[in-house]
């Protein structure tokens, strides 16, 4: 006992569907293209960081300073969260997406580390400086276009799921 399916209608309800669909993938794409604004803060962020290590802090300044820079991230974190029209569930974050960010964090911190080591015969300051800079700008290059580019493979997963779930209503 099927029910009389009529085409015309279905095809309209999957256009319903579809169009908000494909605007929460425009806005994840704009927010990875147009938001270098969280880029440039954190780096900055960053930067001062690094730099203020080379301060030769006493070891409860190094804690205290560590304490405001991960609660800085974490409020520039919540301010970049809020400000986006669009809450995506956490499914919706690819492997390309996770990869992208393990890899920034290894990138990143890799630099930060072989940039100290690098730097390590020279004075604290000008150390500092040079490993915060070099650290800062390779942040800065390897977040910018592998954003945009994991941001992308958000839309190619959906239009799969999508034309999967057509292909078995057909069924």
């Amino acid at each position: 006992m099927s029910t009389p399916v009529d085409a015309e209608q279905a095809w309209r309800d999957l256009q319903r569907i579809r169009v908000p669909q494909e605007r929460v993938y425009d806005e994840v794409e704009r927010s990875a293209a147009g938001g270098s604004g969280t880029i440039w803060t954190t780096a900055a962020l960053m930067w001062l960081f690094l730099a203020g290590l080379g301060l030769d802090l006493p070891g409860w300044g190094v804690g205290l300073v560590v304490a405001a820079y991960i609660a800085l991230l974490g409020v520039l974190a919540v301010l970049d969260n809020r400000r986006s029209r669009v809450r995506l569930h956490h499914t919706r974050c690819t492997r390309r997406m996770f990869g992208t960010f393990v890899a920034g964090a290894v990138v990143t911190g890799g630099t930060a580390l072989l940039s100290g080591r690098l730097v390590d015969p020279l004075e604290p300051m000008p150390a500092s400086l040079i490993q915060a800079t070099v650290s800062a700008a390779v942040f800065v290059l390897f977040v910018g276009p592998t954003s945009r580019w994991a941001a992308g493979s958000a839309r190619g997963r959906g239009a799969r799921t999508a034309g999967a779930g057509a292909a078995g209503a057909g069924r």
